[in-house]
């Protein structure tokens, strides 16, 4: 391994580069590599940020095909299907290329400038779903407090999709709560960067009972 970029919650992906030298393929059987390839990019994380950047992908039956925007988006119409189960989705892409996009012998050149001058053109391998159990107790919970008029909210970096599934399973969100109003992005509390006046945000916050996609600063933003 020549580099490891890891994951941080800004770019919500993490990223290795490993020397193939003299290698054709993954495994035997498996992904082939182009010739003259020396060194090998596999980049994971949020499925959307992943897609942005793939020039193509890997089919099923070992071929590869441009990443055209509707197969982008038939990717990501199965990312919201398994979110909604609540499920957490990961994409994963490659990039074999014959030499690095970057000098080894600059130090200036910062990490978040290797990743991505790696992460461009690359080809998407697949995307891998895992389910995190609720921890027992923690519907009736909810419940409890709801009950006793304390206002539950949950804060996290999971997708929008697989967040709201969860919040309903844990009963956070329940049956009459308007999801389009009670479940946001916080893309939402940071348009253009810059995070609502406190008058914007107390108006939002104050419906709001599920917050996607936090950053660390989201969350100091909101307490």
């Amino acid at each position: 391994r020549v580099l490891e970029v890891p994951f941080s919650s800004s770019r919500k992906m993490m990223l290795t580069v490993s020397d193939i030298s003299g290698r054709s393929e993954l495994c035997p059987g498996g992904m082939q590599f182009v010739n003259g390839g020396k060194f090998l990019a596999v980049c994971k994380g949020a499925p959307n940020f992943i897609v942005e950047h793939c020039a193509e992908q890997l089919m099923a039956d070992g071929t590869v095909q441009k990443m055209t925007d509707l197969a982008k988006q038939e990717v990501l119409k199965v990312v919201d299907e398994y979110s909604s189960q609540a499920l957490r989705v990961l994409a994963i892409a490659t990039r074999c290329m014959s030499e690095l996009p970057y000098s080894e012998d600059d130090e200036d050149v910062t990490a978040d400038q290797q990743f991505q001058a790696c992460r461009q053109g690359m080809r998407l391998v697949g995307v891998v779903a895992s389910v995190d159990p609720d921890r027992d107790g923690v519907p009736d919970s909810v419940l409890l407090a709801r009950g006793a008029g304390i206002r539950v909210v949950m804060i996290t970096g999971d997708y929008l999709k697989t967040a709201i599934a969860i919040a309903c399973n844990v009963n956070i969100l329940q049956q009459e709560d308007d999801q389009d109003v009670s479940a946001v992005d916080c893309a939402r509390l940071r348009p253009n960067d810059d995070y609502l006046s406190h008058c914007e945000m107390d108006s939002l916050t104050s419906t709001v009972r599920v917050f996607a996609r936090a950053r660390p600063e989201d969350e100091l933003e909101n307490v």
